[in-house]
């Protein structure tokens, strides 16, 4: 009977599960209760299509605040048009609506205090009532357009304020058309001088007035204006309850191209472009399917799906011929083909771009092509493009964005373009912006390592990074035919990592020009030799070879308690490379596990390489205590930045049982399966099918795995397995099945092993 009933009521909880498009799952909200001394995402809700050129927002924040949301604010100054990628980076072609009740102008004066439980916050659709105006605000997008309703009281003062910000901007109000168009150029970096966003907004109703301002102030007599900070005040006389629409449009290339992509939204109906967001939004997610979990996982799982297809962005536009062309954030003017945007590979290349792969690799197409124009504009490939090149972070990781792609059969036609581009930056950095290209290359190059004294930052970082990225032009070169004396080179530049260990800890250490290790060393230290992390969390930073990393430290005995020790010790910290305890090292801290700093990108990968030193069980374990103890569908959702989706990735991932250690590689690492069952299907129509359904929080362990019916030993998937379609079926139990996963030749792939 019990049996019996456990069956009824899983097939209710399914059927309900289903009767709910995955898109109400999603909450746009999660790591929006973030701040400069604490991330728990640093998130603003995305209201946009799946990589879409054009976001909007709700801003919380004042003009040129990277922090544009924030959960626990009180007040809205406006409904903004974003392309920003994280806080930390900021903003660029940004302009903003507002409506309000009285001639206010200013953001302060036009601010409207709000409700979380007034506000409907959705992928593709978001409205919030102003309680200082009596105006309901509603917008929906299309991918470089969006339109908006507003509700207004009955008043003779109906106005809705355009905010073209300042440092540069135009506004051009043309009242026999209910129209205004203008551009405004505020950025933060990575654009050439002839920058501008161009809009254009329509409006259904006519203008009762209308007036053009300078720095909040009304300039009488003028519809048209360019200085420092513009905008307009558009004046409606309305009856309660009444709506008045606008639609929006934008072009970083013209007003004409703007004119054209605002046919993107059609006749303009609302709830059409609404449910067209919607539909959109569902084709994208229901890709994956998943049954026998919480409604908190489901929610949890799909929002952090939602922020995996968000960047990067597209930034080029159709012209009137149907091709794609985009404003050269490189070199300025207007090219021909695709460009994306706003994504930092020192993040993403780990599980954001080899879930593209796997799941939309139509898309990464398109990026790869993006990525060979970003080439010929700039002599360059991006590391972290918002919208052109951006000084931050470290690593030549476009290597590992175009190696996996181009292994996994994307991206084939610009791959020459794309391995010249890769030779390129092997020997010389940007003129301009340091983390573009290699810094130390000449030292990497003869030494083998970029050295501690040299005045180069986050050296060690750098050492270990160059060492991966040469293993993938390696793997690029051997499936291009390259001459074997070339492929050589970059198999023997991939062990650099070696140069960077120190035997005597078992750890990662800075190294001087002469050989010898830096003095002191703290392997608790933030930063100086390591980027954003310590050396406990940079060790594993060596994705190619762990056997190689397994075999410095002694052997797999060794190996294992070094990870073990990673969650011992305890979560104390050296801040004084910055002066102050950085975000990221109080995130690690609040988290409770040890000296594990999920918050940041270098180390996420480490829990799964219990796997390559025949202990399995332990990545199942943590994995599972990751999962459940540091994602949830709340604003503080996150346990440090959500970062263009890699931490996203990394759950989605994880949730399916298996993470792309290695990118490069045709594998996936074995964790452990999140819910009862899931359905991927991929582009090619295949259908990879994961059964669990013996897990629980408890049941975390790998019993055993049959994958299209057959008992399976390896503890990794392949792609070109998984791309076919595939039936997979995990055994699950509460207890550690110690006799699985020990064989090395079951063990992931290492350079080390290679014959």
């Amino acid at each position: 009977m019990k049996s019996f009933l456990t069956t009824i009521l899983f097939s209710l909880f399914t059927t309900s599960l289903f009767a709910t498009e995955v898109v109400d799952y999603v909450n746009p909200l999660v790591g929006s209760m973030s701040k400069k001394l604490l991330s728990t995402g640093n998130t603003y809700p995305a209201v946009a299509l799946p990589w879409g050129m054009n976001f909007w927002t709700p801003q919380t924040g004042e003009m040129g605040d990277g922090w544009t949301y924030v959960y626990t604010a009180d007040k809205i100054r406006g409904f903004k048009q974003t392309h920003q990628p994280s806080p930390w980076i900021n903003d660029y072609g940004q302009f903003s609506l507002m409506p309000v009740i009285g001639y206010k102008i200013g953001q302060e004066e036009r601010a409207s205090w709000f409700s979380h439980k007034a506000e409907v916050a959705t992928p593709y659709y978001y409205s919030v009532y102003l309680a200082d105006h009596d105006i309901t605000t509603e917008l929906t997008p299309t991918e470089r357009s969006a339109a908006f309703r507003f509700t207004f009281p009955e008043s003779d003062s109906s106005y809705i304020v355009i905010d073209a910000f300042d440092n540069g901007s135009y506004i051009k109000v043309i009242p026999e058309k209910n129209t205004v168009i203008g551009y405004t150029t505020k950025n933060s970096g990575g654009v050439t001088p002839d920058f501008k966003n161009y809009f254009v907004i329509e409006f259904d109703t006519p203008f009762a007035s209308s007036d053009v301002w300078s720095d909040s102030k009304v300039v009488t007599g003028k519809k048209e204006l360019e200085a420092n900070h513009v905008g307009a005040i558009i004046g409606f006389k309305t009856r309660r309850g009444q709506t008045v629409q606008a639609k929006v449009s934008s072009s970083f290339i013209s007003f004409d191209q703007a004119w054209l992509n605002l046919k993107e939204l059609g006749d303009g109906n609302f709830e059409r472009i609404k449910k067209s967001g919607r539909d959109r939004w569902n084709d994208i997610l229901s890709r994956i399917q998943v049954e026998g979990g919480s409604t908190d996982q489901y929610r949890t799982f799909y929002s952090c799906f939602y922020r995996s297809v968000l960047f990067p962005r597209k930034f080029y536009e159709i012209n009137a011929q149907g091709e794609p062309v985009h404003y050269s954030p490189y070199k300025g003017g207007v090219k021909k083909g695709f460009l994306y945007t706003d994504t930092g590979f020192w993040d993403t290349f780990r599980a954001l771009f080899p879930f593209l792969n796997l799941m939309y690799p139509s898309v990464n197409e398109e990026i790869q092509a993006g990525l060979a124009n970003a080439y010929k504009e700039s002599g360059f490939l991006p590391e972290w493009a918002s919208p052109g090149h951006r000084f931050c972070m470290v690593g030549n990781n476009s290597a590992s964005v175009v190696a996996d792609a181009f292994l996994k059969g994307i991206g084939v036609e610009y791959s020459e373009t794309l391995y010249d581009a890769l030779l390129a930056a092997t020997d010389k950095v940007h003129p301009d912006v340091p983390s573009t290209g290699r810094w130390g290359a000449d030292y990497y190059n003869k030494l083998g390592y970029v050295p501690y004294d040299v005045k180069i930052p986050e050296n060690v970082a750098r050492t270990l990074e160059y060492a991966y990225d040469d293993w993938c032009i390696m793997q690029m070169a051997k499936k291009l035919g390259r001459p074997e004396k070339e492929i050589e080179l970059f198999r023997n530049r991939s062990l650099n990592y070696k140069n960077v260990f120190d035997k005597s800890h078992n750890l990662m250490r800075g190294k001087n020009q002469d050989g010898s290790f830096q003095t002191p060393f703290n392997p608790y230290k933030w930063g100086d030799a390591f980027t954003e992390g310590n050396s406990w969390h940079y060790t594993w930073s060596v994705f190619h070879d762990v056997q190689g990393l397994i075999d410095l430290m002694g052997g797999k005995k060794t190996f294992v308690q070094m990870l073990d020790s990673v969650f011992v010790v305890p979560p104390i910290y050296d801040d004084s490379y910055y002066g102050f305890c950085i975000h990221e090292i109080k995130e690690m801290q609040i988290m409770n596990m040890g000296n594990y700093a999920h918050g940041n990108q270098p180390i996420q990968h480490m829990l799964y390489l219990y796997n390559y030193a025949g202990e399995p069980w332990k990545a199942q374990y943590w994995i599972r205590e990751v999962m459940d103890r540091m994602y949830t569908a709340a604003p503080d959702g996150y346990c440090g930045d959500e970062d263009n989706g890699q931490t996203s990735a990394w759950y989605v991932f994880s949730a399916m049982g298996f993470y792309p250690v290695c990118p490069g590689t045709d594998q996936y690492v074995i964790g452990t399966p999140l819910f009862k069952k899931m359905t991927v299907t991929l582009e090619n129509g295949k259908k990879i099918v994961l059964n669990a359904p013996d897990v629980t929080k408890e049941n975390r362990y790998i019993k055993r795995i049959k994958v299209n019916g057959k008992e399976y030993t390896p503890t990794w998937f392949s792609y070109s397995r998984l791309k076919q379609g595939a039936v997979i079926d995990y055994e699950m139990s509460n207890v550690p099945n110690k006799k699985r996963g020990i064989d090395k030749k079951d063990f992931p792939y290492s350079l080390s092993n290679e014959k």
